[in-house]
C-alpha cells in the first residue's frame, strides 16, 4: 500500500494515512482505504479501527492538483469511488474513532464525520467542509453525514459559507467530540477503542447499525443526478479558474 500503513494490536485495527506531507486524497488513496475498511470489517480479530493521519495533518482534502489533470472519464471515476468510500465508512458496523492529528478541511473532514468519535489535536489546526468558495457541489451524501453531527440549521449556514472551524470551536458544535494536545491524540483514541470494544461485540455493532439505518440509507442512494450537476461545475469556466489559482498558490508554497 503507497497512501496508507496498517497495524493491528489488541484487536485494535490502525490505518494512518500516508502520503506525502499533508495526505492529500487522490484515487489510490480512495482505493486502498475502501479496501482496507472492507478487509477489517471481515475480520474477526478486528473489533474496531483508530484512523490517523501524521503530525500537522489529518488530510487537507482533495489532492486538487492531481485532479485538475484528470479527463472527463478519470474525474468522474473519482468522484464514484469517493462516494462508495464514503459509504463503505459510514457503513462501518465496527468502532471508528478518527485521531485527528492535524488539519483536517474538505475532504480530510468527510473522513472523520464518517466515525463514531473524533479526537482533534487543540492548536490552531482546522476542521469542516470548505468546497463551496472551491467552486465544488457537495453532494447530497455529504451533507447528510455533516448534518448528522452538527444538526440540519448548522450544517446548512456552515456548508454555504464554507466555514472552517478551530478545534475549540468544532468541539462546541459538536463537529469533533475531545480536543487534546497533540501528543496524546492517539493514546486518547485508544483509550475511548478499549471502551467500546470491551463491550459485547455484536449488541454494540448492532444498535450502530440501527441508530444509522436512516442515515446510511440517505448515504446509499443514487447519487448520479447529484454527481452529474458536480462534474458540469467541475468543468465550468469559474471553478476552473478558482482551481487553478488555488494550485498556484499550493505549488508556490510547496516551493518556498
Amino acid at each position: 500500500m503507497n497512501t496508507i500503513q496498517v497495524s493491528v494490536q489488541d484487536h485494535i485495527a490502525y490505518i494512518t494515512l500516508n502520503r506525502g506531507s499533508s495526505n492529500a486524497i487522490n484515487g489510490e488513496m480512495v482505493s486502498e482505504l475502501s479496501d482496507m475498511i472492507k478487509n477489517l470489517e471481515a475480520d474477526d480479530q478486528v473489533g474496531g479501527v483508530i484512523l490517523t493521519g501524521k503530525e500537522g495533518f489529518f488530510s487537507a482534502g482533495l489532492d486538487l492538483i492531481e485532479l485538475y489533470t484528470y479527463n472527463e472519464e478519470q474525474i468522474r471515476q473519482f468522484w464514484k469511488d469517493f462516494l462508495h468510500m464514503v459509504s463503505v465508512l459510514a457503513g462501518f458496523k465496527k468502532p471508528l474513532i478518527s485521531a485527528i492529528s492535524g488539519h483536517s478541511p474538505a475532504g480530510g473532514c468527510v473522513l472523520a464525520i464518517c466515525s463514531d468519535y473524533r479526537i482533534m489535536a487543540e492548536g490552531k489546526f482546522i476542521i469542516g467542509l470548505n468546497e463551496v468558495p472551491v467552486g465544488i457541489i457537495v453532494p447530497d451524501s455529504i451533507f447528510h453525514l455533516y448534518a448528522f453531527w452538527l444538526g440540519q440549521g448548522k450544517a446548512y449556514q456552515s456548508l454555504l459559507e464554507g466555514k472552517l472551524f478551530r478545534a475549540d470551536e468544532a468541539l462546541s458544535i459538536g463537529l469533533v467530540d475531545e480536543v487534546v494536545a497533540p501528543n496524546v491524540v492517539l493514546t486518547t483514541a485508544q483509550r475511548k477503542m478499549k471502551q467500546y470494544i470491551g463491550l459485547d461485540w455484536t449488541t454494540w455493532q448492532q444498535t450502530k447499525l440501527n441508530l444509522r439505518a436512516q442515515l446510511l440509507e440517505k448515504v446509499r442512494a443514487d447519487q448520479n443526478a447529484t454527481l452529474e450537476v458536480m462534474l458540469k461545475q467541475w468543468w465550468a469556466p469559474s471553478t476552473r479558474s478558482i482551481l487553478h489559482t488555488i494550485i498556484q498558490n499550493l505549488q508556490k508554497k510547496a516551493n518556498v
